[in-house]
């Protein structure tokens, strides 16, 4: 799964990597995004819009928006059939931008966090869906989910599960509105992904999502573990 992340990259240089033509929010940079936060995303309407999303789905067709169960993840193996998922699947697919997530691996009786990355260290997107609820004064929600697949084998001693991230060439197919394929999107989603990490343990500090700096990815060098690269 992926609890857990970091966005920290300035706006400019993201403008530079990924496919955005108008910039419609403030950003705030984050060493340690959270669930029901804001977060970063791309999504596709007359243009490609970066805006902020709450994170964690509520779906258009809630009545009660108090008892939304509001999914951080969603597994791609049943997304494009799970009522929560299947019609954002097909029709609002979005592009979460992050720049490495965390996650927790049992030694004993704790949890140890790991701080995962792009071997380069650059800016990347998890494939994640997105809804609209309107509520009764016709106020909009907007909030997404991340896609989850089995871990790569880079990662799988860290956890069994991993966020989808996507290659840059499938950044336009994924966005595209009039691909409603689900079995061309699935296929994407296992040929255009990232299977590759940089990945070192950092300090509990990370663990209380009030504590957002830089020293929430600074490798936590004390444990006496070595990365994975």
């Amino acid at each position: 799964m992926c609890g857990r992340f970091a966005q920290f990259t300035v706006l400019e240089n993201l403008q530079s990597r990924f496919p955005i033509d108008t910039v419609a929010c403030e950003f705030t940079p984050s060493y340690n995004v959270a669930p029901s936060q804001k977060i970063l995303s791309i999504i596709r309407r007359k243009e490609n819009l970066l805006l902020n999303l709450h994170w964690g789905i509520v779906p258009f067709w809630v009545k009660d928006f108090s008892k939304a169960s509001k999914p951080i993840n969603a597994r791609v193996e049943t997304a494009a059939e799970k009522p929560s998922f299947k019609a954002a699947f097909r029709y609002r697919r979005c592009l979460i931008i992050a720049d490495g997530f965390y996650e927790w691996k049992k030694i004993g009786s704790r949890k140890q966090p790991w701080f995962l990355t792009l071997p380069e260290k650059e800016p990347f997107a998890f494939a994640g869906l997105w809804d609209a609820w309107t509520g009764e004064d016709d106020s909009v929600y907007h909030s997404c989910t991340i896609l989850t697949t089995a871990a790569s084998e880079s990662i799988r001693d860290i956890h069994q599960r991993m966020p989808i991230i996507l290659n840059p060439d499938a950044f336009h197919e994924w966005l595209n509105p009039d691909n409603q394929d689900t079995s061309k999107l699935e296929i994407l989603l296992r040929e255009q992904t990232v299977q590759e990490f940089k990945a070192y343990p950092v300090s509990t500090y990370v663990n209380a999502p009030k504590n957002n700096d830089p020293k929430c990815i600074k490798p936590d060098e004390s444990l006496g573990i070595e990365g994975s690269v």
